[in-house]
């Protein structure tokens, strides 16, 4: 018999709103990706000067995952993330850098986000969670794709809640929908909620 498995709470980031549990924490008038992230820093009152030195899907991630885990006491959290263009938006540039003729170099600053999965790194960092970690990439949010590996997770006691969702930045464009799977919680943890709840901003 399958354990039962719930979603604790969840957010969303886009279009200039930061979003917990469906309602809207901040709002800005803000349009551009630097200008929202740094809008939403000051007005949410993240003391972490990191957060600037972070390439935009760092902040992003990061950004979303802060007002679901301020408060959070469990480090046995793992991270299931996806998004459709992996670190596309920060490997663009870092080819700027080499092309460029001032430099010397290619920028180490930058190199070192040309993965994905740095942001979880990031988000470890910022809130000391230790577990396991996966970064799918997909054409589109697909729940199908995280909550099997999710629940196998919570299964075999490698993490006592797991921190999921999508983190996506390319060209300006960005969209985060991050939510919390415990042994308690709201929703039910299921393919069909995780849609539902993803679409209450995403539609």
């Amino acid at each position: 018999m399958s354990n039962t498995y719930y979603i604790e709470s969840f957010s969303h980031v886009k279009n200039g709103t930061v979003y917990v549990n469906g309602e809207a924490i901040f709002k800005t008038l803000e349009t551009d990706f630097k200008s929202v992230m740094k809008a939403a820093y000051k007005n949410l009152i993240v003391d972490y000067p990191k957060f600037f030195k972070m390439d935009n899907l760092s902040k992003l991630g990061v950004r979303a995952a802060e007002v679901l885990l301020k408060e959070e006491s469990e480090k046995n959290m793992a991270m299931v993330f996806s998004n459709r263009a992996s670190s596309l938006d920060t490997d663009r540039g870092y080819q700027d850098s080499i092309k460029d003729p001032t430099q010397y170099y290619p920028s180490p600053a930058v190199f070192v986000y040309t993965l994905a999965n740095i942001l979880m790194g990031e988000i470890s960092i910022k809130h000391k969670i230790y577990s396991e970690n996966c970064f799918f990439i997909t054409e589109e949010f697909f729940p199908e794709t995280l909550s099997p590996y999710t629940t196998q997770l919570l299964d075999e006691k490698k993490a006592e809640k797991v921190i999921c969702g999508w983190v996506d930045v390319d060209n300006g464009k960005y969209n985060a929908f991050l939510y919390v799977v415990a042994k308690k919680g709201t929703f039910v943890h299921s393919d069909a909620e995780i849609n539902r709840l993803y679409k209450t901003i995403n539609e």
